[in-house]
């Protein structure tokens, strides 16, 4: 599948790896699809809309700068994403022109369910997390952003 991207033109993705999110992303509801898009030797990571060349966050797998990071996923929201073991959390950034100034969305994190190809842009509430924590390398390990079990 070719999609049109406001980064890198036009850009080849596999069909069968798009996420479906039902609701969209906060602020973007109409956008419902979205590749991983690997930027190679680094951690950082776009989440391009399928739909909307224009619409693209850089993430990052949020354990490799905050490893203590957790949050409990509902329920509800465990079904609504189909999710029956694995899942991946990422966290959108706000990347400043000086990168040690940029920050990372904890208050939000996308959660993914890599088997069923769904996603959701998750609000947590009643925590200390915010929407920009200072993006430094704590720890930086080379963990996947699966979570077994959650």
């Amino acid at each position: 599948m070719i999609i049109q991207t406001a980064t890198w033109g036009e850009l080849e993705i596999n069909e069968n790896e798009v996420y479906r999110f039902e609701k969209g992303i906060p602020g973007f509801e109409d956008s419902k699809s979205f590749a991983l898009v690997d930027q190679g030797d680094n951690p950082f990571f776009y989440m391009q809309s399928t739909e909307d060349k224009e619409l693209a966050f850089v993430v990052v797998n949020p354990f490799l700068f905050y490893p203590n990071y957790e949050f409990e996923l509902a329920e509800n929201e465990k079904e609504e994403l189909d999710i029956e073991s694995n899942v991946e959390v990422w966290c959108v950034l706000t990347v400043n022109k000086q990168v040690e100034l940029s920050t990372i969305n904890l208050l939000a994190p996308i959660v993914l369910n890599p088997e069923k190809y769904t996603g959701k842009q998750i609000v947590l509430h009643q925590t200390n997390y915010q929407t920009r924590h200072p993006l430094r390398q704590v720890g930086i390990n080379q963990s996947s952003p699966e979570k077994e079990g959650e």
